[in-house]
């Protein structure tokens, strides 16, 4: 029997406090956005901060939200960045903030202090009265300063963040995150208010949650049961009779439903209150299509019909299914998630966004076609779960237990990190609970790395890791207590993955209802074909649970080119990160996760290039470059118009390579991402034909010529009765007699006094190099290569039974040839080098010619070139030929 998850919700959107000088005021409640004249410093040696007399003067004054970090420097170039070396500030520790506000005279009512979010701890006082502590970096949390609150008076309000790195001894040493890819900046990075309510009031100490929650019990098409509940507070000192009242409206602001329970609240106690509104032929919630929002009000009501309190709410009905089979289903009906991993920097503002940033930020996903977001790797704020129900776009949200949940090589995790993360679940579920927009909890990413990584970056001895499923089971059972209308997810790495011998991965996938694989097959392992293969043998394993792709894709420098992404080894972790190989990955990826209709959803990774302190790789540091937009926002790469052009029937035409300009060779392939039935091109004016039906909406274009100069390419196509069109321009040389050059082995040509291109026009044969590739934080090792200035391009090469056919014009032209010898001692390789099918090079032992290994050799000749140009054999007659580079220039 398959296993068919529902999750069938009434959605509710609680606003967020809107950033203003002046107070939210209604009858009920009074919302002071506290976001101006903070005085701020970061420095972890300070006492006494806390204290109304400590003097702040000096301090920098700076509005909330707020950061002091500043992560992140793409390599020098001709774009100017918001991130350099001189603003740069990854400092992980203490930031004092200090505040002096005026506040209303309370006459009985009740005060709180709401923090959207403090990275990573926050300890608060209020006029020097110790409020307390909150120990997270992701969710709200509010705090009692009632009896510390001075009514008609100022006020000193005092926070205390750290966002040290967790580790044994450390004040967060249990405090998930743990470790990550990703950069945990520390702050004041989300408003904080003031809240003032009556002393009878839905509860605000509820996790940070609104105190009203609401689910669709049942739904038909001409009914839904919305099944309303509500945490009642009274904070009198005697007992209080209230009325709970529900009315659902309509957008027009119609009442379409309404429901009143009584409750009998005793002595500054709570009690919980269960109310049922029926719905008569309602509009549901429907993705993108259709985001219908009701209004959902709720309120505490005395006995004499004054309003006590109320929270005031978007609601969508909706129904969330996942089989195994069908893939999701909304209202009943399959809707395939098609989707990003989404993280919450940007440059220049780290964590520290503004409504607009992740305004904008949504509106360029739209426009890309994605209808879902998986918020990784912790919870994300109101906004973007408010523009989520708006949009309509189904969210993956999840907390931040990331690859670790010991410190110190420990295999247990101690009890109070076990409760730090059942504390940021709670929280978690409690503030999003009511968003229609949300499909699942996710409890865990990449938990089953087991032993794969190496000691000196766990701290584990004698092969052992840590098992993770005790945590796992805890999480999940708490998941479904909380929320019985959802399914819980994890997103894993290493199920199914061959490793080295003594390798051992735990199984994790099934520790949650819903199965999630990050893969990334020929960027990390294995080649691009891989994935469809090995997503089919997960699906088989585990045939009653519903699978999705949580994470997928490659780096992609937008400074960085290839003229062939087969040309060379990939360096995932260094900086042969060229932007045509992130975009062969995606085409390759979508071909086979399009196919495959049992998976529930697909969220690639990543939305934006994002901050990390862990890598130097592609034209980054401490930049994750697999984003389809940078950092700043101000470059879509060529992989971001991919999707557009296959998730949108917006018309789309796209030339790739458009920030290759300078190009290495006079013919190349043209590629363009078009979602129209007929693309045409043309060359300086010249057609260059059409293509129609592009499989995958890739367009191409083989073996165009360009010309010495300036080379303009425009392409044009027809979508929906309107003409769209791309134009770039590529440049070659002045002179048409430029020689070729090509740096064989290689992704990325180099070249310290003369340009090579990358490798190109090869058949056959295995890219290499003399040089240890970067790896987990340890930086690439250079071969000490001799006997040439050209010395990066002399350390990759092309290895084997190979050929070259390169397509100059007719003519005579001088061949020089360099080959190095990696490892093998002399009389081990030889080999031919035939051009034209005529012999140049007979039985050449390079290790012999130059006295050993790592030494270069040259080799040069003429030859002469046919309407097809050069061709260049290398056959082995011992072990395998090899070449580093070639040169052609023309003979005059």
């Amino acid at each position: 029997m398959k296993r068919l998850f529902l999750a069938t919700t009434m959605a509710a959107l609680i606003a967020p406090a809107a950033v203003m000088a002046a107070p939210i005021a209604s009858p009920i409640r009074i919302e002071t956005p506290l976001a101006q004249d903070w005085r701020f410093r970061q420095d972890d040696t300070l006492s006494g901060v806390e204290r109304p007399d400590f003097d702040d003067q000096n301090w920098r004054r700076v509005s909330v939200p707020h950061t002091w970090n500043r992560v992140g420097l793409y390599q020098p170039g001709a774009v100017e960045r918001l991130n350099k070396a001189e603003n740069i500030n990854k400092t992980q520790g203490v930031g004092w903030y200090r505040l002096t506000f005026a506040a209303p005279k309370l006459n009985g009512r009740r005060a709180y202090l709401q923090f959207d979010a403090v990275s990573r701890t926050a300890k608060v006082w209020l006029n020097g009265v110790y409020l307390g502590e909150h120990q997270g970096g992701f969710s709200r949390f509010r705090l009692d300063a009632t009896d510390a609150l001075r009514g008609d008076g100022q006020n000193l309000l005092v926070v205390r963040a750290d966002n040290s790195k967790p580790a044994p001894g450390s004040p967060t040493v249990d405090n998930l995150p743990l470790t990550g890819d990703f950069f945990v900046h520390g702050g004041l990075y989300r408003p904080v208010s003031l809240v003032v309510t009556n002393a009878v009031h839905f509860d605000m100490l509820d996790f940070g949650g609104s105190g009203v929650y609401a689910r669709t019990t049942a739904l038909s098409a001409d009914k839904a049961v919305i099944e309303v509940k509500a945490r009642l507070r009274n904070d009198l000192s005697r007992a209080a009779a209230v009325r709970v009242v529900s009315r659902l409206r309509d957008a027009d602001g119609k009442v379409v439903a309404r429901a009143i329970a009584s409750a009998g609240l005793p002595t500054k106690g709570g009690q919980e209150s269960t109310l049922s509104l029926s719905v008569s032929n309602p509009r549901l919630w429907n993705g993108v299509i259709d985001p219908y929002l009701y209004r959902l009000e709720t309120e505490l009501v005395g006995r004499d019909g004054k309003v006590l309190d109320r929270v005031s709410s978007a609601f969508g009905v909706r129904q969330m299914g996942f089989d195994p089979e069908k893939g999701f289903l909304l209202n009943g009906k399959p809707y395939r998630l098609r989707g990003v991993g989404y993280h919450q920097d940007r440059e220049g503002k780290g964590w520290a966004l503004s409504p607009a940033d992740i305004e904008e930020d949504v509106a360029i996903l739209r426009e890309m076609g994605a209808n879902s977001i998986r918020l990784t790797h912790y919870q994300h704020g109101q906004t973007i779960h408010d523009l989520a129900d708006k949009y309509g776009l189904v969210l993956w949200d999840e907390i931040p237990l990331v690859s670790a949940w010991t410190t110190g090589g420990a295999l247990e995790p101690t009890p109070a990190l076990v409760e730090n993360a059942k504390q940021q679940l709670r929280e978690l579920i409690r503030q999003n609970y009511n968003h229609a927009s949300v499909a699942n909890w996710g409890i865990a990413n990449e938990v089953d790395f087991g032993n794969s990584f190496p000691a000196f970056l766990t701290g584990y001895k004698d092969g052992k890791a840590p098992d993770p499923m005790p945590l796992l089971k805890t999480l999940n059972d708490l998941a479904h207590q909380e929320d019985a209308g959802r399914p819980t997810a994890l997103a894993t790495c290493c199920e199914g993955r061959v490793f080295a011998a003594g390798v051992d991965v735990p199984t994790t996938a099934e520790a949650a209802d819903l199965g999630g694989a990050n893969r990334y097959f020929g960027w990390y392992f294995g080649a691009p074909d891989d994935l469809g293969p090995h997503l089919d043998a997960l699906h088989a394993k585990r045939p009653r649970q519903p699978l999705s792709v949580t994470e997928y894709g490659a780096g992609g420098g937008v400074t960085l080119h290839t003229d062939d992404v087969l040309g060379g080894p990939i360096d995932s972790r260094g900086r042969a990160q060229p932007e045509e190989y992130e975009s062969y990955i995606h085409e390759t990826a979508w071909a086979a996760l399009s196919r495959r209709s049992y998976l529930w959803g697909s969220w690639l990774w990543n939305a934006f290039d994002f901050g990390t302190t862990i890598r130097h790789e592609g034209d980054a540091d401490d930049i994750n470059t697999k984003g389809l937009v940078t950092y700043d926002r101000k470059v879509r790469k060529d992989a971001w118009y991919f999707y557009k052009a296959n998730w949108t029937t917006t018309p789309t035409v796209h030339i790739n390579g458009r920030r290759y300009v300078d190009r290495a060779y006079p013919v190349t392939d043209v590629r363009v991402y078009s979602n129209g039935a007929a693309t045409d091109l043309t060359l300086n004016g010249k057609s260059l034909g059409q293509r129609t039906e592009c499989p995958q909406r890739v367009c191409v274009w083989r073996a165009v010529r360009l010309q010495p100069g300036e080379n303009v390419l425009v392409a044009k196509t027809e979508v929906q009765n309107q003409t769209v069109e791309d134009r770039i321009v590529w440049r070659r040389p002045a002179d048409p007699k430029a020689p070729i050059r090509i740096d064989a082995g290689t992704l990325i040509g180099s070249g310290k006094t003369t340009a090579f291109g990358s490798d190109a026009f090869f058949t056959g044969g295995q890219a290499l190099s003399a040089n240890t590739s970067a790896d987990y934080g340890r930086p690439e090792v250079r071969a000490a290569i001799t006997g040439t200035d050209e010395v990066d391009v002399a350390a990759s090469y092309r290895q084997g039974r190979f050929s070259y056919a390169v397509p100059v014009a007719p003519g005579r032209y001088s061949v020089r040839l360099t080959f190095v010898e990696p490892n093998l001692a002399a009389g081990a390789r030889r080999f031919d080098v035939l051009v034209n099918g005529a012999l140049v090079l007979k039985n050449l032992d390079v290790a012999a010619e130059g006295g050993g290994a790592l030494k270069a050799v040259t080799k040069a000749f003429e030859a002469e070139a046919r309407d097809d140009g050069l061709t260049l054999r290398f056959v082995p007659t011992q072990g395998e030929a090899i070449v580093s580079a070639i040169e052609i220039k023309p003979v005059d």
